[in-house]
């Protein structure tokens, strides 16, 4: 113990006499300055040994510049071909309904029978009365045949002669009068009988055996569609039709219609109809009302399977020379403006804002932003700031055909 005591003693009073300012410090400062100065030194050599942070490494895709095809879908109404009301034209009692709900029948098919004896009546009535006409037409000619000589012989004066013509002309014109009668009766006669004007399908029979019915009922005795070809109308906007009308060649609408690609039908189930159809019509003008016009597509449907009254849409192929198609994935919408990811020469990234002219499926047709060339980063970007460096992967080119 005494020797220890002693060699500090020595050692503190030699360090006096070497350094006279350590006099002006304590212990107790001199060891907190070299614990700091230890705490420096340990924590400057921990970052210097620290590894620098890797850039990371993302997919990045170059846009290319070609022409695209995009699919727009119009809902639509279908119609039949011939969409026929089968209305009485006479009043009278329902006596007979020959055909059921949903039956096919060709065209000149009976359909209902209306109680006919109050018209048959009617038409012997006025055969009647066109005989006994016809009658007095060969009466009148009788006259005047024997009057003709008599008149020539100077037997009896002419007024006589002109009174017989006069008659006869009377006779005949009644003649032609009864004939008409006859011929509306007969009419009238025939509409007692219902037959089908065009082939199709028959729709709801809302009306009974026995029911009264007349032509100024309001619901039809039934509706009859001819679907062995069946049109689709939709509407396009203004700006719609400008575009559908700028996309195609021909100097009229109909060498337009022409030149249009056959269009799909996607029904209500979102299954595509199994056969193309085409745009063969242009309405004349705009609904005042909704600011639209409209357009028919024809499809073939000898199966029967559209009928009158289906929904679905129409999809329509629209060309886009030199466009720029991109992922939707590849964009980030901000307070509703759409950006994407640009990659300059130095692999430092920026938000670009873009212009998407349309949408087809996942992809965005691009119309302003970007152009051929530019390379853009498809995904891992949301985290990153602006001027942020990347390893660029390469991926497939665009597919500018939709």
């Amino acid at each position: 113990m005494k020797n220890t005591i002693n060699s500090e003693t020595i050692t503190s009073k030699t360090i006096t006499k070497t350094i006279p300012n350590l006099k002006q410090f304590s212990m107790k400062k001199i060891t907190l300055l070299s614990l700091i100065a230890i705490f420096l030194i340990s924590c400057s050599g921990k970052d210097a040994g620290a590894p620098a942070q890797q850039a990371p490494t993302l997919p990045v895709l170059e846009v290319a510049d070609e022409t695209a095809t995009t699919e727009t879908e119009f809902p639509v109404a279908i119609q039949g071909k011939t969409d026929v009301e089968i209305r009485a034209q006479v009043s009278g009692t329902l006596d007979k309904i020959f055909v059921d709900e949903g039956a096919y029948v060709s065209q000149g098919q009976p359909l209902f029978k209306i109680n006919d004896n109050p018209y048959r009546q009617q038409y012997n009535n006025a055969k009647a009365s066109l005989n006994a006409a016809e009658a007095s037409v060969i009466n009148a000619q009788i006259e005047v045949d024997k009057l003709t000589p008599l008149v020539q012989n100077k037997v009896v004066s002419d007024y006589q002669l002109k009174t017989a013509k006069a008659n006869l002309s009377i006779a005949r014109a009644n003649v032609a009068q009864t004939r008409a009668v006859l011929g509306n009766a007969e009419i009238n006669l025939g509409y007692t009988l219902i037959k089908a004007p065009v082939s199709g399908y028959i729709g709801r029979l809302p009306r009974k055996q026995g029911s009264l019915i007349s032509p100024a009922d309001p619901e039809a005795l039934t509706k009859l569609s001819d679907i062995k070809e069946v049109y689709a109308y939709f509407s396009l906007g203004e700006n719609d039709f400008i575009n559908f009308k700028n996309q195609y060649k021909g100097n009229t609408i109909g060498d337009k219609l022409k030149n249009l690609p056959p269009v799909s039908l996607v029904l209500s189930d979102n299954t595509i109809y199994n056969q193309g159809g085409k745009v063969d019509m242009v309405d004349g003008q705009f609904d005042k009302t909704t600011g639209a016009i409209t357009l028919r597509a024809k499809f073939p449907n000898a199966g029967g399977l559209l009928r009158s009254g289906n929904t679905g849409k129409v999809k329509i192929s629209i060309q886009h020379p030199n466009a720029i198609v991109i992922p939707q994935e590849a964009t980030i919408e901000i307070q509703d403006k759409v950006y994407v990811v640009l990659l300059d020469s130095k692999n430092a990234i920026t938000r670009q804002p873009v212009t998407v002219s349309g949408k087809s499926g996942t992809d965005y047709l691009i119309r302003e932003g970007i152009k051929a060339g530019d390379r853009i980063v498809l995904k891992g970007f949301e985290n990153l700031p602006d001027g942020a460096t990347i390893i660029p992967e390469k991926t497939k080119k665009a597919v500018a055909k939709i």
